[in-house]
């Protein structure tokens, strides 16, 4: 069974997501680390939990969620793995950077694109894709069936959801796809989003201001 270890990184303090089965294999999501001791936190879980880090995956490219991309690279050796439209905020990630005076070192371009639909193997278990535009272009979002819970980046927060007044933003798209995409996944499925706490479908569906 999959489980879930998250760490608040950089100054925006962007959940990375480390998904893995104990002493096995382990996928990492939207790798934000840009100290050197936001690198070693989580070197040293995956040396702690002997794990293998096998793929690295991107819920969407906004710099905050990519800075960690060329070290997870140099160390293990991965390439990112997103939906293609996510490329153009990749590839206009240093531009980003130097506005916000942040350090940026170039991420790998990804050898592969994810779709908008479909799985991916992690370990034993299996995400569903969900292709849900409207915070960035191309946004994916990651649901483990079995274990019921989703990577939701930055689409669904508690109490919130994500800016639309970005690149590629938009309100209606994103409303739309929450409610139609992940407003049908269990109501006890667990959200893990891409800042902040997690949260529940079935909180959000109560309680989430947005969808008064």
């Amino acid at each position: 069974m999959l489980q879930v270890q998250a760490f608040p990184n950089n100054p925006f303090e962007e959940n990375t997501y480390i998904v893995y089965e104990e002493g096995g294999e382990c996928a990492i999501i939207d790798p934000g680390m840009y100290t050197a001791a936001e690198q070693n936190a989580v070197v040293n879980f995956i040396k702690q939990h002997n794990l293998k880090p096998v793929m690295l995956l991107a819920t969407h490219c906004h710099i905050d969620h990519v800075l960690g991309n060329k070290f997870t690279f140099d160390q293990y050796g991965l390439k990112p793995q997103f939906h293609k439209g996510e490329l153009p905020l990749l590839n206009d990630a240093p531009t980003r950077g130097a506005q916000f005076g942040m350090r940026y070192e170039m991420s790998p371009q990804p050898d592969t694109f994810l779709p908008e639909s479909g799985t991916i193997k992690v370990a034993d278990s299996e995400f569903q894709i969900i292709f849900a535009p409207g915070h960035s272009p191309a946004h994916l979002c990651f649901y483990a069936v079995r274990e019921n819970f989703l990577i939701a980046g930055d689409v669904l927060f508690r109490g919130s959801i994500g800016r639309t007044d970005l690149p590629g933003g938009d309100f209606k798209t994103l409303i739309n796809n929450i409610e139609q995409k992940l407003f049908i996944l269990p109501a006890d499925c667990v959200v893990y989003p891409g800042h902040g706490p997690d949260t529940t479908i079935g909180y959000e569906k109560e309680t989430n201001p947005f969808f008064e």
